[in-house]
């Protein structure tokens, strides 16, 4: 089945980006993700030609631009890693796509950079890794601030999805994690963190603010599918100042769409299709840190009505960022078919 593909990491030629993800790693698994992770146009063209992903939006590992406290630095990494970015694309503009980075740092330089992004790269939206580290490497800054008032009106007006993406949070603001290593990264940390995330943006108003911003998480939803109920119901009892005008289950399934990457699992998926419909979920990998091979032989798999299958696969996606439909998309370039 044709398949779009949407959490799809890529590094740069710059050591201090590239070697932000070999902590995910074990050092005899580090050189081969390393080469995945810069390559573009090589094996990870002839892997989506094998696995029918007909295309893919990039984007850049994290944390990326969100771990540099240095707002002049973050400012630099950003623009360059987003003109790297568009390179990328128009080398291959009918397989690839991308997100931009934003160096949230600066509230004002990040809605500057999401503007030239889009009007002028032609990305397709931002993914940001969770929060920022601003002035210092302690300082933790979250998209639900009041600073950030200006950019996401901005979000609202290019109507563009924003990608919350995970991080770890800092360990010295995480003793729950002290003695317990494990806990950290995609295994827990990195659902528990970004689940929160959501969460807070949910609770500070900005979608009743503006009610048409799209927000997208990853790993079927951050575990927030199978516990909103839940939250509501207790918020419901006791909403500890919460003031919002509709629930949180109402933002899920309106302000957000969620994908596949990294969680393969059917009954999580049959889940996650209950809470928030098959029209808000999209087929993704997580390459390289999980393998393309794997996501797709496990969706091709699935059973699934052919009408959601397919919105799943592809057709959510199209629709989200108004990209042609795959069957409808001309042959291959020769250059890029058997490389």
């Amino acid at each position: 089945m044709k398949k779009i593909a949407l959490e799809e990491h890529f590094g740069a030629t710059d050591p201090n980006i590239v070697q932000q993800s070999e902590e995910h790693f074990t050092p005899q698994a580090w050189p081969g993700r390393r080469a995945e992770l810069l390559d573009i146009h090589e094996a990870r063209l002839r892997q989506m030609d094998e696995l029918e992903i007909e295309k893919v939006i990039l984007s850049l590992l994290a944390p990326g631009i969100q771990s540099l406290h240095d707002r002049t630095q973050a400012v630099d990494w950003a623009q360059r890693l987003n003109d790297y970015a568009a390179d990328q694309v128009a080398a291959n503009p009918d397989r690839f796509e991308s997100f931009a980075a934003l160096p949230m740092q600066d509230p004002y330089r990040a809605t500057e950079e999401l503007e030239r992004s889009v009007n002028d790269l032609g990305l397709v939206g931002a993914l940001i890794n969770g929060f920022s580290q601003v002035g210092d490497e302690d300082t933790v800054v979250y998209l639900d601030d009041p600073r950030y008032a200006e950019f996401w009106a901005t979000v609202a007006e290019l109507d563009v999805p924003v990608y919350l993406h995970p991080r770890d949070p800092l360990a010295s603001k995480s003793p729950q994690y002290d003695g317990h290593p494990w806990l950290y990264g995609s295994s827990w940390a990195f659902s528990v963190e970004t689940g929160t995330h959501a969460l807070r943006l949910m609770g500070s108003g900005l979608f009743d603010r503006h009610p048409n911003l799209t927000i997208i998480l990853g790993h079927l939803g951050e575990l927030l599918p199978y516990n909103i109920w839940r939250t509501d119901h207790r918020l419901a009892v006791a909403p500890r100042g919460l003031d919002v005008e509709h629930s949180f289950g109402h933002y899920l399934r309106t302000n957000f769409y969620l994908t596949t990457s990294g969680n393969f699992r059917t009954p999580t998926l049959l889940n996650a299709i209950q809470e928030v419909g098959a029209d808000r979920i999209m087929f993704s990998a997580d390459y390289p840190f999980e393998s393309m091979a794997e996501a797709a032989t496990w969706f091709d798999r699935v059973e699934l009505n052919d009408r959601d299958k397919h919105k799943i696969a592809s057709g959510n996606a199209q629709r989200l960022f108004g990209l042609s439909p795959v069957e409808a998309r001309a042959p291959r370039s020769p250059q890029y078919t058997g490389r």
